[in-house]
């Protein structure tokens, strides 16, 4: 396997983590130098693109890839990865498969009701409708190559370094309360477990990567508190509470996601099938707040 990835986050490197053992080579995207050299420093090539132009050395890559990861979310102008090679996308001898990660928020708001990788996307805010566009375009691309596309639809990304512990013991965490309101999440371990197996396989189709049990976020920090020995915050109702317009755009898609095909995908369960397996390994493992 050479595996290319476009932007390399906190999801992708937890792919490239799992599939490292596999691959002859992983070349990964990044805008920052300084991100470059730690990327050199764990033994992935790093390539820098700003989305605009790509540089020969990236586009050599491209042509010696076997695998393509793109984890960059598109703007206004579409995506840019299509945008910057869609000509060199189509001129790929090796290639066996393409993985998209897209969200969640593409289905838009459901009032609570169960939906699967067949429901109807309703995106609402701008970003998700760029998602929707996104998955097209690429959707487009692979029927033109006839090669296998997997869309990953990720939930609410958690684990080291990202999680809701953190805010807690740095006293900026609030239990917001609106009646009804349930999220999916995903511990980043899980997603690069899946992903990984999706990419050997060379999953072709669309999969939302969800846990068990969406669950009402207060729900969540009640749960962690306890954990930490901390008193439980007091709830403070969604109508009163100041957010940012993108924190409350998130209020307005209310859904319960099904993971049915994930586990028919990984034949088993998850590491961390709900919040409260993967808070108290994190807690118990002092693993929460990340690398220092």
């Amino acid at each position: 396997m050479k595996l290319l990835i476009f932007g390399y986050g906190y999801s992708a490197q937890a792919i490239a983590r799992e599939l490292a053992p596999e691959c002859d080579w992983i070349a990964a995207t990044t805008r920052s130098a300084k991100k470059a050299e730690a990327m050199q420093a764990e033994g992935i090539r790093a390539l820098q693109f700003d989305g605009l132009k790509a540089s020969d050395a990236l586009k050599e890559a491209l042509s010696e890839a076997t695998h393509i990861l793109v984890s960059i979310a598109p703007g206004g102008e579409g995506d840019p990865v299509l945008d910057c090679l869609g000509n060199e996308l189509m001129q790929i001898p090796a290639l066996g498969w393409i993985g998209y990660l897209s969200t969640v928020g593409v289905y838009g708001n459901h009032d609570g009701a169960w939906v699967d990788e067949d429901s109807e996307c309703r995106p609402v805010s701008r970003r998700s409708v760029q998602r929707v566009a996104a998955e097209n375009a690429w959707q487009a691309l692979a029927s033109k190559l006839g090669k296998p596309l997997g869309i990953y639809r990720l939930a609410g990304i958690y684990g080291p370094g990202r999680n809701q512990m953190l805010k807690l013991a740095s006293g900026t965490c609030r239990a917001i309360n609106k009646p009804g309101q349930v999220f999916n999440r995903i511990h980043v371990e899980d997603i690069g477990s899946v992903v990984s197996k999706a990419a050997r396989r060379c999953h072709d189709g669309i999969l939302n990567v969800v846990d068990d049990e969406p669950a009402a976020p207060q729900e969540v920090i009640h749960f962690c508190t306890d954990l930490m020995g901390l008193p439980r915050l007091e709830e403070l109702p969604f109508e009163q509470a100041e957010m940012t317009p993108m924190a409350r755009s998130f209020y307005g898609e209310n859904k319960r996601c099904s993971n049915i095909r994930l586990h028919e995908l990984i034949g088993g369960i998850l590491r961390y099938p709900t919040y409260r397996e993967a808070f108290t390994h994190m807690w118990q493992t002092d693993s929460w707040r990340g690398e220092e």
